[in-house]
């Protein structure tokens, strides 16, 4: 048995009476249980703020540009709004619903994924920016490789929690799991989405590390990969275009280091207290897609660095109550989701802002609830319904 789960274990037995023998587990049902207590309030407020944030600095952000190019400002703004109320909806009911039926349909939604990941590849998908990542739904666009984060961290749990002390195996504990992350790796490469794939690598090594797997196996794993990394950025002109650009920013300014030198201008322009609400100059055609990857370079414009400080702050208070909620699982499985959504939630962050910073290199991942992003807003948003549904089986079980 894992470490986490011990110490979450002994965390709750001082409080916690045990069960009586004759009792049974209830089944997982979409009816909210009168067992179940009251969802985590603070990371809902926080996530809330965070959207509403961020519809606010995406049409900060895209009003001028979305009027040039469209001849309508609201344009990214009622598509903002639009993924936003899809994901709260989303956000409610999974709230709502318990956890463990997840459980129960792990594997359809696995394929249901690794589907609509192959349909992308296979000349289905709609390309943008050189890039091929996304289905048609409608009027909608559906990025499977955001779905995909979700489902492999529900996938892993799964397993993981099933396994107890064989995780420390390599035949059984680690290989299966590198090889189905490998799998969605590759299929997020074929798009081409370099960032997507090492997200998801970074991932399930961290939840593998939680559940207790062998140090050795995942040093060796990162060994075997980062060569092959190297090879894949050598390989294609555009990643040695990226990764001179994050070496070198300010000798190739005005070439491929452009997007990136306007962001550390927006940053510089907004000092302490930022240059007001509305007033960025960088968005007018300065930083392009400002409302997209790099919005934090607007937010920090704007907002100055205070703004950035507070923005890291609402992202460090989702990332304390999602650890906090992983601590009070109820059970095995809860506490890997939590874990899992968690980090994917944190290395969004660390990502996106490292990258607007300058001190990534350039990736195409967005700031959770707060980049203009229709798929990453939705699933982010159904992720934390997630993790209140798990908040909201910690706090029956302590209740009762």
């Amino acid at each position: 048995m894992s470490a986490t789960a011990n110490v979450r274990r002994s965390a709750r037995a001082s409080t916690i009476p045990p069960p009586p023998p004759t009792s049974a587990p209830a089944a997982p049902s979409l009816v909210v249980s009168t067992r179940r207590g009251p969802m985590d309030l603070t990371l809902l407020v926080t996530t809330l703020l965070l959207v509403i944030f961020g519809v606010v600095m995406v049409y900060s952000a895209s009003a001028v540009f979305a009027g040039h190019r469209y001849g309508n400002p609201q344009y990214f703004l009622f598509r903002q709004v639009l993924y936003a109320v899809i994901g709260l909806v989303g956000l409610g009911f999974f709230a709502r619903m318990d956890y463990q039926l997840l459980r129960r349909l792990t594997y359809p939604m696995l394929a249901v994924t690794v589907g609509l990941l192959v349909a992308v590849v296979a000349g289905f998908g709609h390309g943008a920016g050189g890039a091929t990542r996304w289905l048609r739904l409608g009027p909608l666009r559906l990025q499977p490789a955001e779905l995909a984060k979700v489902t492999l961290v529900l996938w892993l749990a799964h397993s993981l929690s099933k396994k107890g002390h064989k995780i420390r195996t390599f035949g059984i504990g680690f290989m299966p799991h590198a090889v189905m992350a490998l799998a969605i790796m590759a299929l997020c490469l074929r798009q081409p989405d370099f960032g997507s794939a090492v997200v998801v690598g970074l991932l399930t090594f961290t939840m593998l590390f939680v559940a207790g797997a062998r140090t050795g196996y995942i040093l060796g794993a990162l060994g075997l990969i980062l060569p092959v990394a190297v090879s894949l950025v050598r390989g294609a002109e555009y990643r040695m275009r990226r990764w001179m650009a994050f070496q070198n920013p300010w000798e190739h300014r005005h070439g491929i280091a452009y997007q990136l030198v306007e962001s550390l201008i927006s940053f510089g322009a907004g000092g302490t207290t930022g240059v007001g609400l509305g007033d960025s100059r960088q968005k007018l055609f300065f930083l392009p897609e400002a409302h997209t990857d790099f919005i934090g370079a607007i937010v920090g414009e704007e907002l100055g660095f205070l703004g950035v400080c507070a923005l890291l702050g609402a992202y460090c208070v989702v990332a304390w109550r999602g650890v906090r909620i992983a601590l009070r699982a109820a059970d095995d499985y809860g506490t890997y989701v939590a874990f899992g959504i968690t980090t994917l939630l944190s290395l969004q962050v660390l990502i996106n802002l490292g990258v607007a910073m300058g001190k990534l290199p350039t990736k195409g991942l967005t700031l959770p609830f707060v980049s203009f992003g229709g798929s990453s807003l939705a699933v982010d948003l159904v992720a934390v319904g997630i993790l209140l549904s798990i908040s909201r089986g910690a706090s029956a079980e302590e209740d009762g």
